[in-house]
């Protein structure tokens, strides 16, 4: 069996713009595909112009296709929430609106169940300053954002929002979890 005929299992969470998520999990052993896209909302096949309106419901998230035998879903979370701001509501650094707002949109009851019991660990024991505001949210539906904002960072690493947002979360990425990072990635 190859990686490509693997079982993938599939998470979806939002935690600000969908190109810092996107940048980080493609660089993680075991995770097949990152797509950027808009969960969340209420518009049918909304566009980045509408979404940044606010006024869709929708959150910039991504959509990681994963490995479980080789990062299980509890990994996935703990990347996540240690990549974005999850106290900040509807808001990571300068971008804010509802469309930044950190969510995990669980596929089934494990992950609801999971995603709940790690947010909680991570309250209790103060891992931030505040508590997390995370929406824990079912999963509805995923569309799939315009073909510029796909692997982004890799497309402009030179780009200026690339510059200041992205590498130096890259580079905590590979100095703090480098035992995570697919060969090509370190």
């Amino acid at each position: 069996m190859t990686i490509d005929d693997a079982p993938k299992d599939v998470a979806t969470v939002a935690g600000g713009c969908f190109w810092c998520l996107e940048a980080i999990f493609e660089m993680i052993e075991g995770v097949g595909s990152v797509v950027s896209g808009y969960t969340g909302g209420h518009t049918e096949e909304p566009t980045y112009e509408e979404i940044c309106s606010g006024a869709t419901g929708h959150a910039e998230a991504v959509q990681i296709q994963f490995e479980n035998s080789r990062i299980d879903y509890e990994a996935i979370l703990n990347i996540f929430f240690a990549y974005h701001d999850p106290t900040a509501l509807n808001r990571q650094g300068n971008d804010v609106g509802t469309q930044y707002r950190s969510a995990v949109f669980y596929h089934d009851d494990f992950q609801r169940n999971l995603a709940g019991s790690v947010i909680e660990r991570l309250d209790e024991k103060g891992a931030y300053s505040r508590p997390i505001v995370t929406e824990v949210n079912p999963f509805v539906k995923f569309y799939d954002a315009e073909d510029y904002h796909q692997s982004f960072y890799k497309s402009n690493p030179r780009h200026p929002y690339c510059q200041a947002i992205i590498v130096p979360k890259v580079r905590k990425m590979i100095e703090h979890h480098e035992s995570l990072l697919k060969s090509d990635s370190q």
